[in-house]
């Protein structure tokens, strides 16, 4: 049996069992991790992966998992223990300003800028609510690229800004066409790979002497400054789901 969309879900989801198929993102909120849980422990198979729909979801879930791609001295910050630890480790390093990207906050406007670790704990060491967030050292001269990859679709493009580091063109950046190498296309697929993404809009950051870094990926993002238009996205995500969801139904899935 496939399922497709949350109000078919709701409707057959105790009828699911093992080698069924859901299609689709489960419900919205604090539900979702424990049906998409549910889900795998029964052997219901998710399109996309459980994983992938974990990690888009949380930019800590993508520091903890997809670290090995991600700036050195990326981390993870969950309580006040942690970020004492990380004011020892980026003094050690030699680290000044630093970087903080706060949970559940998209189009640049959870991105803060630090002139030092100090700075940024006498401001959010005690705030409980200030946690979990990601903490990255400040780079200069990094060119930001998206990156849209879906199916045999391949489209990058580099943002900048002027006027502020936040690159992201809703922030007020511009984007303009880039040719990704063969490095920076390999860097994005294993991202791809390990986080089981069956397509994904990634954003990348290059530095001046050409290191690739990923800086965030999503299953979904905005399109301003892409030539693909959401309509045909769109259909050729349904498409890939589509199409991993019938191996599965025929028997030629993993």
């Amino acid at each position: 049996m496939i399922i497709r969309g949350n109000r078919q879900l709701e409707e057959q989801y105790h009828r699911l069992s093992a080698g069924d198929v859901f299609i689709g993102r489960p419900l919205s909120g604090s539900l979702r991790l424990a049906v998409l849980i549910d889900l795998l422990e029964r052997g219901v198979h998710c399109f996309p992966p459980a994983l992938a729909q974990s990690l888009h979801c949380s930019k800590t879930a993508q520091a903890m998992i997809l670290k090995k791609w991600m700036l050195p001295h990326t981390k993870v910050i969950r309580r006040r223990t942690n970020l004492i630890a990380a004011m020892n480790d980026y003094s050690r390093h030699a680290v000044g300003a630093v970087v903080t990207k706060q949970e559940h906050m998209h189009c640049g406007h959870g991105v803060r800028r630090w002139e030092n670790m100090e700075a940024l704990y006498n401001v959010v060491g005690l705030e409980k609510s200030s946690y979990p967030f990601v903490l990255q050292p400040f780079q200069t001269g990094l060119s930001d690229v998206r990156v849209i990859i879906v199916g045999s679709y391949l489209e990058a493009y580099a943002r900048s800004n002027p006027c502020g580091f936040r690159m992201n063109l809703a922030a007020g950046g511009h984007a303009e066409p880039y040719e990704l190498n063969k490095e920076e296309e390999a860097c994005c697929r294993a991202v791809i790979e390990r986080g089981k993404f069956p397509y994904a809009h990634l954003d990348l950051q290059i530095l001046e002497g050409g290191a690739c870094f990923l800086s965030e990926i999503a299953l979904d993002g905005g399109l301003k400054g892409a030539k693909i238009d959401r309509k045909r996205l769109d259909q050729e995500k349904k498409e890939i789901l589509e199409e991993l969801a019938g191996k599965i139904e025929a028997g030629h899935g993993r």
